[in-house]
């Protein structure tokens, strides 16, 4: 009864059979998640790590890595994958377009690796060069990947973040944001890369991001995660802004309070491998509101769970922040 007056399910989600055990807690009952929370994408991240084609594409099979963007960030975040990806899709034609893919998400990550979080005028020319190589490297692959699978949306995300880097212009990267989203009208990955795109810091203009996300979420059905482009929307001009309370007003307190209730608390989200990451977007967002309602149920949700990246890493302290936000 009381679960229905406040909007929510007197149930807890079922057990997931596939869920990682949390090991070990840091002071204070947070840990940090492992391979999406999920059993089959750590086996993945090992088979990977050790360079096994086959056991790679043993490990691929639950998933569809032509939308499952984040299955593909845990590939295309570990280091040594660039060593042998290559070989697999010169070798492996049943499968190019998968290594394609992998290889050219990859590419894009170790190239902004060689380039660095350091604003344009710090980084060095030598670090462009190879931020440039590799980037250019990306774009073949997985403009390659797109001709085998044209029904992937992956490679057009993918290829979002190197238009990007590479500052290809408006545009360009607006034919492939509608390449994407013809694929998928409601692919939460690509929306968030536009949100960035949309920023003043990469040419934007101040409001821009913000309708972008209220245009996506009037398009997102109850319990769909694409509600999360509202949280990110109103992270990212927090971070734009130069004043630290700019979130907390009551309107955005309810907006927020909103979107959340509509996407990731309503009965009707799935939890899939990586749902820590949809939670951890809003209590980032709700928490920098200073709202005190719906976060509590974000952050109980989470029971702990750092996922660490973005957003959290716009703080110095990005696991330090977690804690002391969950604290509070």
């Amino acid at each position: 009864m009381f679960g229905k007056l406040f909007g929510r399910s007197g149930e807890r989600p079922a057990a997931d059979p596939h869920a990682l055990p949390v090991t070990r807690r840091q002071k204070g009952g947070t840990y940090k998640v492992r391979a999406l929370g999920d059993a089959r994408v750590l086996a993945l991240v090992e088979a990977a790590d050790a360079g096994d084609w086959e056991a790679v594409k043993t490990a691929l099979a639950p998933f569809d890595l032509g939308r499952d963007h984040q299955v593909l960030s845990e590939l295309a975040d570990l280091d040594g994958v660039q060593d042998w990806i290559g070989r697999a899709a010169e070798e492996d034609k049943e499968h190019r377009a998968t290594a394609l893919l992998i290889s050219g998400a990859r590419h894009i990550s170790w190239g902004w690796e060689a380039r660095t979080a350091a604003q344009a005028v710090n980084v060095s020319r030598e670090q462009w060069r190879v931020f440039h190589e590799r980037l250019h490297i990306a774009e073949e692959q997985l403009f390659e990947a797109a001709e085998l699978r044209p029904e992937w949306v992956a490679p057009w995300r993918r290829l979002l973040t190197s238009g990007r880097g590479m500052s290809l212009g408006p545009l360009v990267n607006e034919t492939r944001l509608d390449a994407a989203l013809r694929r998928d009208p409601l692919d939460l990955e690509t929306r968030v890369e536009w949100l960035s795109q949309l920023q003043p810091r990469w040419g934007g203009e101040p409001g821009q991001a913000l309708a972008f996300a209220r245009d996506a979420l009037a398009r997102a059905p109850q319990g769909h995660r694409l509600g999360c482009v509202i949280a990110v929307a109103h992270i990212e001009d927090w971070v734009e802004s130069d004043t630290e309370d700019v979130l907390e007003t009551p309107r955005i307190q309810a907006e927020l309070r909103a979107a959340a209730d509509h996407s990731i608390l309503h009965p009707a989200y799935v939890r899939r491998p990586g749902w820590q990451h949809d939670f951890s977007m809003f209590a980032m967002a709700l928490s920098l509101a200073g709202e005190r309602h719906t976060v509590r149920r974000v952050f109980k949700a989470l029971d702990g769970a750092y996922t660490g990246g973005r957003p959290w890493t716009y703080f110095a302290e990005p696991e330090e922040q977690f804690a002391r936000r969950r604290r509070a």
